[in-house]
């Protein structure tokens, strides 16, 4: 369509090919040379602002056109978070099955508030669920809700517990609210993540208001302190554990934590944003012995699952209580009738993408065996690349790498390491060969490096070390 037919209310068979198919071939090029591009965007924040910045336009643009002119101005603005050697953060691939599910989810525009609305969506979705409580091997009788990543699952599993643990004391939290209520006792390691933090703010429970429970050299929460804690607790207690720690990918002791939190009546909530996902290896499945006795637990879908942003699962051990603290309900939505499973029941959202078209594919693809594979090979590739980096002088690795998260940190002892360290991760950006950031810990300045792309092989990992070490030596070189 040119720019004269902007207003028309429909497109021909052939115009709406011809503009769907000039958006594929667009995806497909960048997708086929990512691997050859810098792993960094080309333009900052600040240049793409100028590139985007128009005045509202008093007509529209031809269909092609406008899809033509997003390509040419964002390109150079993207990051390279589907590349074989981006390790910033922990950010899944997007695998191609997945963006293919995707499109036909964005395509076929369903919005999964409702399984009488969205028969299909509905069904996948529930299929999907079940295949992922299998995956993680988790309890079969737990529901699950798709939302958009960890941080809303962690508010889901979070907002189950607190209406489960007040029911306990008489108090009916989404009648009534918190005014007035039981005070609830937040137990919660000292390296926790952020948004769990932020979770508790936004049900009210305060990010603040919590007892901290001390951590050791790798972020995992110390049981004997968790002991002492939870021994003077009284009333309602919500104990939130941890799978994965961002920076070092440690696990608390649940084997430990979990009975003692129990026997005081707490919830126990497990933030599994990736390390959830070791349990799909088993391996890996040891390091995570006692996390099925929680109630609760958050995880990511666009992690190592690889769907396409965004896509995270709260799965909450009680039905009952995820329902009581989630269900929207109206005259005008179809209720639900003989045990079905109404998605808007598990979620904070009525409107929502059909997230469960790509999570269905993706596992139906990869199957069991190539999901473990797939976790196993990048924790593989993650030691490999810190055995090669080690072994360079001024490098440390400051954990130990048992999953697939590891923190760099260069200058050994030289009383200059927080500014090398800082210069070599700029080095790294800079040259483009692989990403990785940098993030504080216990005071000092880190890389940290999370190998979670569905494209990163131990071949990747060996390209991505070589560029680490140069960029170290090129660094080191100039400070000399």
């Amino acid at each position: 369509m040119n720019d004269a037919d902007a207003t028309r209310v429909s497109m021909s068979r052939q115009e709406l090919a011809d503009l769907l198919h000039a958006a594929a071939d667009e995806a497909i090029r960048y997708r086929a040379e990512i691997a050859t591009k810098p792993q960094r965007p080309l333009k900052s924040y600040a240049e793409m602002q100028a590139v985007f910045k128009a005045p509202l336009p008093e007509a529209g643009a031809g269909a092609e056109t406008v899809i033509a002119d997003l390509v040419r101005d964002a390109e150079p603005g993207l990051h390279a978070m589907t590349g074989p050697r981006f390790f910033g953060w922990v950010i899944g691939g997007s695998h191609p099955v997945g963006v293919a599910a995707d499109w036909l989810a964005g395509a076929w525009g369903q919005n999964v508030g409702n399984h009488v609305a969205t028969p299909a969506a509905s069904a996948a979705e529930e299929v999907a669920a079940d295949w992922l409580l299998e995956l993680l091997d988790l309890p079969r009788e737990a529901s699950v809700g798709f939302v958009t990543g960890a941080t809303v699952a962690n508010f889901v599993g979070l907002a189950a517990a607190r209406s489960e643990v007040l029911r306990r004391f008489g108090w009916d939290v989404e009648a009534l609210g918190l005014f007035g209520a039981p005070a609830i006792t937040v137990l919660i390691g000292d390296d926790a993540h952020t948004t769990v933090f932020s979770a508790l703010q936004f049900l009210g429970l305060g990010h603040d208001r919590v007892l901290r429970v001390k951590t050791d050299a790798h972020g995992a929460m110390l049981a004997t302190d968790f002991r002492e804690k939870i021994a003077a607790v009284n009333g309602p207690a919500i104990a939130v554990l941890q799978a994965g720690q961002i920076n070092t990918g440690a696990f608390d002791p649940f084997a430990e934590i979990v009975p003692l939190a129990h026997a005081k009546g707490a919830w126990v909530h497990v933030d599994g944003a990736f390390g959830l996902w070791a349990r799909a290896q088993t391996d890996l499945k040891t390091q995570t012995v006692g996390l099925e006795r929680a109630d609760s637990w958050a995880t990511d879908g666009h992690k190592w699952l690889q769907t396409p942003y965004d896509c995270g699962f709260a799965i909450v051990r009680h039905p009952e209580a995820h329902e009581r603290a989630m269900t929207i309900a109206a005259s005008y939505l179809p209720p639900s009738q003989g045990g079905e499973r109404d998605p808007s029941h598990l979620v904070p959202e009525l409107s929502r993408r059909a997230r469960g078209f790509p999570a269905y594919a993706i596992i139906r693809h990869l199957g069991r065996a190539g999901i473990a594979a797939m976790v196993e090979r990048h924790c593989r590739a993650a030691r490999l690349i810190a055995a090669r980096v080690a072994a360079e002088p001024g490098i440390d690795i400051l954990n130990e790498v048992t999953l697939n998260q590891m923190m760099l940190r260069f200058g050994g002892e030289s009383t200059m390491a927080d500014d090398l360290t800082r210069r070599t991760i700029a080095r790294i950006q800079a040259d483009g060969i692989c990403f990785a950031g940098g993030a504080t810990w216990r005071g000092n300045q880190v890389m940290r490096v999370s190998v979670i792309s569905w494209g990163t092989t131990e071949a990747e990992a060996g390209i991505a070390a070589d560029a680490i070490i140069a960029a170290w030596r090129a660094i080191r070189s100039g400070a000399n």
